[in-house]
């Protein structure tokens, strides 16, 4: 396996070919998840060589948004599945990367530690204080998308949803992210009653 060989050509073409629309699914979201695959993997002891395909897995995870907004994680298996062989994955290997790719796609619903820890990853956000920043990304991408349009107070309702259904699945992520996860739930609560009120009056 090239992973370098494999980042450079996924980056390339995430830089080159995605929408400027995509404010929230853009290359820093790729580069955010990858961190956050790495720092897992570290803490939830991995060996390099799953190491590898999961790394991979968030390069790729994406990568359909060039092709496709809705079901973009199976234009992203697609895509492993095309190029990944070009940089030395096996079959095999290729596989286990597009199971990972795939268990993205909300509701998340890992079946074992690498499903875990990419489905972490990917909503690591929600423990950090770039929850607010990457909110408002994503209800503009929606926008633009022709998705949904809401309100700053229906936008408030479906954060508190998402973040209550929510849960992390590793250790690692538990104790890093989750109590800063419930402190954002709080404020945007808060936020949420705020608005309310200066509805009302």
């Amino acid at each position: 396996m090239d992973f370098d060989l494999a980042s450079r050509y996924i980056f390339d073409r995430l830089q080159r070919e995605l929408k400027p629309a995509l404010t929230y699914h853009c290359v820093d979201h790729t580069i955010d998840v990858l961190t956050a695959i790495r720092q897992l993997a570290l803490l939830e002891k991995i060996d390099p060589y799953h190491k590898t395909l999961i790394e991979t897995a968030a390069l790729y995870h994406d990568a359909g948004m060039l092709v496709q907004y809705r079901d973009h994680e199976s234009a992203s298996v697609v895509m492993a599945k095309k190029t990944l062989p070009e940089f030395g994955y096996s079959e095999s290997e290729i596989a286990e990367i597009s199971e990972l790719i795939s268990v993205t796609k909300l509701p998340q619903r890992p079946c074992n530690h690498l499903e875990q820890i990419i489905c972490d990853a990917d909503l690591d956000y929600l423990g950090q204080d770039l929850f607010f920043i990457n909110s408002f990304k994503l209800r503009l991408e929606w926008q633009l998308q022709g998705i949904l349009q809401t309100t700053l107070s229906e936008w408030f309702e479906i954060q508190i949803k998402f973040l209550n259904e929510h849960h992390y699945f590793t250790n690692s992520a538990i104790l890093l992210r989750n109590e800063k996860k419930l402190k954002n739930l709080e404020e945007i609560e808060k936020l949420c009653r705020q608005d309310a009120e200066n509805r009302k009056s």
